[in-house]
């Protein structure tokens, strides 16, 4: 079996996002943008699929042996569940609700698990002109278009959840899992409420601009990418209820000093 650092497998998904890039960035806004609806009433476009479809084949030619899960075309393997050994995980366009509007705040998730654990995490989103990466053991680091030199990325010191600034994303989300009282003493509890959408809030607190995000109604192709980066900046990642992993269907990122405060709040009765 050959053996691949975790040096190596970042270096292929930074490869496979700056691939991804090229075929995202000019459909964003195109005129001739096509969008039909999944079995599941969310959107999809001709760019998720183009760009999920060169990632599969990018990794395929380089990992031919690895499992592959991406939010348009399924699993490799015959369940979709976390895999025993190497498994790539990816979301091609997260965020394609405001992408189909012209929004800027989306990006291309790329995650590598083993064992059903997340290594190696990369997020570009070549709107906001910014890409963020990590591989554990390696830390965490953020490169913008205007500034392509590699940046180490901290989260904040905190201590406070009254002093913190807060990200609940999707607040039907919270309501449908059954957390409405959770999400309100959430935002009442903390110093600044916003709802940040999708992979961004996540990568704010990695960056320390945030302190906590959180949300439900989630797959492990909208987390798998964000738990290395997370981590790797100091940062915890877990369920609502405190699991590990991106197998629950629920997130909280925090800049770890808070997580247990937050839990107390988040978890269900």
């Amino acid at each position: 079996m050959v053996h691949f650092s975790p040096s190596d497998d970042l270096a292929l998904a930074l490869a496979a996002a700056a691939n991804a890039d090229l075929v995202s960035l000019p459909r964003f806004t195109a005129q001739d943008l096509v969008v039909t609806t999944k079995p599941d009433r969310t959107p999809v476009t001709d760019a998720d699929q183009a760009v999920e479809k060169l990632i599969r084949s990018t990794i395929a030619a380089a990992r031919p042996d690895d499992a592959i899960l991406g939010e348009e075309m399924g699993s490799t393997s015959e369940t979709v569940g976390p895999q025993a050994g190497r498994q790539w995980i990816i979301d091609p366009i997260d965020g394609t609700a405001g992408f189909l509007r012209g929004l800027p705040i989306w990006a291309t998730l790329i995650a590598l698990a083993i064992d059903g654990e997340p290594v190696v995490g990369v997020v570009s989103a070549p709107a906001l002109g910014q890409r963020w990466y990590a591989a554990s053991g390696h830390g965490a680091f953020t490169t913008r278009t205007a500034h392509p030199e590699p940046h180490a990325i901290r989260v904040s010191a905190v201590e406070k959840l009254a002093d913190a600034t807060v990200s609940y994303n999707s607040l039907p989300g919270w309501i449908n899992d059954g957390r409405g009282e959770q999400v309100t003493r959430l935002a009442t509890s903390a110093w600044r409420a916003r709802a940040i959408g999708d992979f961004w809030s996540y990568m704010l607190v990695a960056e320390g601009s945030l302190d906590v995000a959180g949300e439900a109604d989630l797959q492990p192709y909208d987390m798998a990418a964000l738990v290395p980066i997370i981590e790797e900046a100091g940062g915890r990642f877990s369920s609502l209820d405190g699991e590990k992993g991106v197998w629950n269907g629920t997130a909280l990122a925090t800049n770890g000093t808070l997580h247990d405060e937050v839990l107390g709040i988040t978890r269900r009765a």
